[in-house]
């Protein structure tokens, strides 16, 4: 019996002709970008950072909203409603939802797509599910490349929905420029809005859900946060009155329209003030800076020598012949007697130009 020859990979079109569509909107050509960026394969990612220096000329910006909430607050309902108000107003939207994987499998079920059934069937819409693959702060370690890629195909509004895992789940403030804290009437009394953490980044707290018999315990919520809000030290880049607590109902469209006119008016302000700009420099460096993290960990499970002196340092660990402190130590000082890069005046490696990022 003849075995069935091996299932190809699908073939992608030349790097110039996928940024030419991708630029142009298309939606195929987008989330085939983004399957590119998520890869893992070494010849991958050589090809999505190409990609991204080819896109990152078009100097295109969206609103990018960052998105969280416990789960079983709303937060796709919420999305899904809010998104067609945009696309109301002749906005494009483009919602980059993270399902939590699992640790045991690595598998996600990434249902926020099905979730989003109205808002998905809109041509002036883009809904990209991803897995965390285990990635701390309820976001995927390749959001930040997906979101400058939805912002070259040219959609007004980014839309970051988080895992939703509590209250150290801060990390998609660092990749926003607003962030929004979805929350549920009853959630909690009003001392969790001075706890440090996930209440202290946000610029909006919504309080879902203010329908039906739930509208009075909401409005009671919004005040108890309203109150919890004004005991925060003042932010230099919020103006007066930010951030503020607001009630909405996902169900029956009460408060979206507020909410939407308070995300413009933070969103002027900033730019006005300077601190817009500042913002996005400050994250394009943090964005560089977690590739290098990101980079020296991969370093340590993919060179070979490395492994082995892990393995060997983890038994002697195990065994109680090693602290582990002196076990790390000693790893360290191997990666540490490597070579450093020479640069030139301006700082930059040798030979190199500084890539621009997007």
């Amino acid at each position: 019996m003849t075995a069935a020859p091996p299932r190809r990979k699908a073939r992608l079109p030349d790097l110039d002709t996928l940024a030419d569509r991708v630029a142009a909107g298309e939606r195929r050509a987008l989330a085939r970008a983004i399957t590119l960026i998520e890869s893992t394969r070494p010849e991958d990612r050589a090809l999505s950072t190409a990609l991204l220096q080819k896109l990152s000329g078009l100097k295109r910006q969206a609103l990018r909203i960052g998105l969280s909430g416990t789960p079983g607050v709303g937060k796709s309902t919420f999305i899904e409603a809010f998104g067609i108000a945009l696309i109301d107003a002749g906005l494009k939207v483009a919602v980059l939802a993270v399902d939590p994987s699992s640790t045991r499998t690595g598998g996600s079920i990434l249902g926020d797509k099905t979730r989003m059934e109205r808002l998905s069937r809109a041509p002036e819409a883009f809904i990209r599910p991803s897995p965390s693959l285990s990635h701390l702060g309820g976001v995927s370690r390749r959001t930040r490349e997906a979101v400058a890629l939805v912002e070259a195909a040219g959609f007004d509004v980014v839309l970051i929905e988080t895992v939703g895992v509590g209250q150290s789940e801060t990390m998609v403030a660092e990749m926003s420029d607003l962030f929004v804290l979805l929350l549920a009437p009853a959630g909690g009394d009003e001392l969790q809005g001075v706890k440090r953490g996930i209440m202290e980044t946000a610029d909006l707290i919504l309080v879902n859900k203010a329908d039906g018999d739930l509208k009075s315990t909401a409005t009671r919520t919004c005040a108890d946060y309203a109150g919890a809000l004004r005991l925060l030290r003042k932010r230099p880049e919020d103006p007066e009155g930010f951030p503020k607590a607001l009630m909405v109902s996902a169900v029956t469209g009460l408060g979206l329209e507020q909410a939407w006119s308070e995300m413009q008016a933070l969103a002027k302000w900033r730019q006005a003030e300077g601190h817009w700009d500042a913002r996005r420099a400050a994250q394009a460096r943090g964005w560089f800076e977690a590739e290098v993290r990101a980079g020296l960990l991969a370093r340590l499970t993919e060179d070979a020598a490395t492994r082995t002196a892990m393995d060997r340092l983890g038994a002697d660990v195990a065994a109680g012949k090693l602290t582990a402190s002196q076990a790390a130590e000693n790893i360290l000082e191997t990666l540490g007697a490597a070579p450093a890069l020479e640069t030139d005046p301006e700082g930059a490696p040798a030979g190199d130009t500084p890539e621009k990022t997007t």
